[in-house]
């Protein structure tokens, strides 16, 4: 190993920890030049992380040791890298989204109050990100998942004094939600799926003895096998170590928090979005998915409850798909279409890693489809994001129906965004075609054909709503009456140079899109021949037939045309008109009420949890803590009070009668001698 590949995975996640603060102690003078320091750290991080590349282990994993701690029974948890495939490739995408959605904010949070903290924020967002995808333990990983929830917190509601101008939600009379409280939302629902996970790593530890990764893959077959000598405590195991995925990225029943956190600056959307924050979910899915194949399909006996892992991941990445999506159909906040979108795409890439799991025939391509579709969303998310804050800026809106851009006047925007749009919604050749192609194909592979109908109707659905947004954005028509901040030109060449690097990027992956998805595949099945997950001959030689990826293939174009044509009809040509179709069909009127309150979800999880902790405040604060305080903060101090004024009476200052008391106490010490027999 040479000694600039050994530095450089821990100069990857380390350069943009040490940059968060760098902005700190250069002069003030600089001005804002302090802040392109931090930009240059997340490029130099890029770059530590493009040298790995070179050397993706070939077959199986590499460690590099750092320093240890030791645990009971002699066991240690050392702060190590942990590479192969997966984590090279993500650890490259999230730094070089990073980089660009910080060259991004350079010129967007111009003038924007409290810059010095969000740079702090957003550069230790990217480290701890860094930090939890190359970490070689649970322990490590989990600071980096810790750094990553704070940060977040602190970004969502980076405008915390609430000031109107930054509320989201509404519009009038709906009601609005302030950045403080969503930056709160954020941080409550995450941590409680923290919270669980940490117990199923504890587990884990009490059969395992350890927390290192290539040895709880090594010695699967030992410790799981005593696990599952208890009925029940595997499931409750895998149960525990979901929801902090499932909470991280946003997924049923943890999604409210991301539609929410759109109340923070863009660049913070996007780099939640595309790069870190709801990644990071998927991430660990997919680097613990090996232990419960192992279990379910190679161990011997095989422990049949494993199978809860992979049905647990895929029907709650099946069903928030389909949710979101739907969300996203009537949603007027740019943003918020865009966070429904993610939840989405997100559920997609859960379903993949779910069904892959399901079946030994579907695990390659299930594993590389969904890590394919992370990289692609994460580069035409970022897009979209960006594009959508040059957007929100021009028009002085967060809304879409506030927005009625020019083609001609602001092509390269309008273009990029198309192209991020259709990516999104799976159009040959664009990159998202390739991977969603390949998670449907592995839901046929592992026989889950309700999941591949619940996918195919998505298709549809994100169809529908990616040109309604784009449709009411751009294509009003001469006919409607512009709409106020209406804005002419492309933004400052900072922002428009990342999105529409992004934009070619998803071209490029397109046209190059089966020969990209072909080389993961190769790397994931050396992965798996490592861990004896697949036979040598499965590894060199397994392919589909074509006749089998011809149906996914003409399922999802059939599906995207279903969702395109009354979207395309409704908003961009004008032939039908949505308004009177809502007046004149009570039951579509009543799906729209329905889909506009987001399922009713989030207003039961109110008044269950919020409200009831609310509505307590009052008598928590008369009969519970009025009796604590009235016990300790006046009661104590009464008894003791009452104590010192008796014994002053005694004190005459006498001394005949302190004589006596010395005498007394004397003697009832000769009669306590006495009777426990020592005289």
């Amino acid at each position: 190993m040479s000694l600039t590949y050994g530095f450089a995975p821990w100069l990857c996640w380390a350069l943009p920890t040490i940059g968060s603060v760098i902005h700190f102690v250069l002069p003030k003078g600089l001005g804002r030049a302090r802040y392109a320091a931090v930009v240059l750290f997340s490029f130099m991080s890029w770059v530590m992380a493009l040298l790995m590349l070179s050397s993706i282990p070939t077959h199986g994993y590499e460690e590099l040791g750092g320093f240890w701690f030791s645990l009971p029974e002699g066991a240690s948890v050392g702060i190590g890298i942990l590479l192969d495939s997966l984590s090279i490739i993500l650890a490259n995408l999230v730094a070089f989204l990073s980089f660009l959605i910080l060259v991004y904010s350079f010129k967007y949070m111009e003038g924007e109050p409290g810059e010095n903290r969000y740079w702090f924020f957003m550069s230790l967002f990217i480290g701890g990100m860094l930090m939890l995808i190359l970490a070689n333990n649970f322990i490590f990983f989990f600071i980096g998942w810790k750094i990553v929830g704070l940060c977040s917190f602190g970004l969502i509601g980076h405008y915390y004094t609430d000031d109107r101008k930054y509320w989201i939600g509404g519009p009038p009379p709906h009601p609005f939600q302030k950045p403080s409280r969503c930056g709160l939302k954020a941080l409550l629902v995450t941590t409680f799926g923290d919270v669980a996970l940490l117990g199923g790593i504890i587990i884990i530890y009490l059969y395992s003895g350890t927390f290192n990764y290539v040895e709880l893959y090594e010695t699967a077959g030992v410790w799981l096998s005593k696990m599952s000598e208890t009925p029940g405590i595997l499931t409750i195991t895998t149960l525990l170590l979901l929801a902090g995925p499932f909470a991280k990225s946003a997924q049923f029943p943890f999604h409210e928090w991301l539609p929410e956190a759109m109340a923070g600056p863009t660049p913070v959307s996007a780099l939640i979005h595309a790069a870190t924050m709801v990644k990071a979910g998927v991430y660990f899915v997919a680097r613990v998915l090996p232990i419960f194949y192992f279990a379910a399909w190679v161990a011997t006996p095989a422990i049949q409850e494993a199978l809860v892992f992979f049905v647990v991941v895929a029907a709650v990445g099946g069903f928030t798909a389909f949710l979101a999506g739907t969300q996203a159909m009537v949603a007027l906040e740019l943003k918020k279409a865009l966070a429904y979108s993610t939840m989405s795409v997100i559920g997609y890439m859960m379903l993949s890693l779910g069904v892959a799991g399901m079946s030994p025939a579907a695990l390659v391509e299930g594993f590389t489809s969904g890590i394919f579709h992370l990289i692609n969303h994460g580069i035409f998310k970022a897009a979209l994001f960006l594009c959508a804050g040059v957007l929100i800026h021009a028009s002085h809106s967060i809304y879409i129906t506030d927005m009625n851009f020019s083609s001609k006047e602001m092509k390269f925007t309008w273009a990029f965004m198309w192209i991020a749009s259709l990516a999104l919604i799976g159009v040959p050749p664009l990159s998202g075609f390739w991977s969603k192609d390949g998670i449907l194909l592995s839901c046929l592979e592992s026989g889950q054909f309700a999941l591949f109908l619940l996918a195919a109707l998505t298709v549809a659905v994100t169809s529908f709503y990616t040109i309604r947004f784009m449709g009411i954005m751009f294509h009003k028509g001469h006919s409607v009456e512009k709409a106020h901040g209406d804005h002419k030109g492309e933004p400052s060449i900072l922002m428009l140079l990342p999105y529409g690097i992004l934009a070619v990027l998803t071209v490029g992956i397109g046209l190059i899109g089966p020969w990209v998805k072909e080389s993961i595949q190769e790397l994931f099945k050396d992965q798996f021949y490592a861990l004896h997950m697949i036979s040598a001959e499965h590894s060199v030689h397994a392919s589909v037939s074509p006749i089998a990826e011809a149906v996914p293939i003409a399922v999802s174009l059939a599906m995207i045309a279903v969702g395109a044509l009354p979207a395309y009809r409704a908003y961009i040509s004008h032939k039908l008109d949505v308004s009177r179709i809502l007046k004149r069909y009570e039951i579509l009127r009543g799906l729209h009420v329905f889909l506009w309150n987001r399922w009713y979800i989030d207003a039961f999880f109110n008044k269950v949890f919020v409200n009831s902790v609310l509505a307590s405040r009052e008598p928590t604060a008369k009969y519970i803590e009025g009796g604590i305080d009235l016990a300790l903060n006046v009661g104590i101090p009464r008894i003791f009070s009452g104590i010192n004024n008796n014994i002053r009476k005694l004190q005459t200052g006498i001394l005949s009668v302190n004589m006596l008391y010395i005498l007394g106490f004397m003697l009832i010490l000769i009669i306590a001698f006495l009777v426990l027999g020592v005289l």
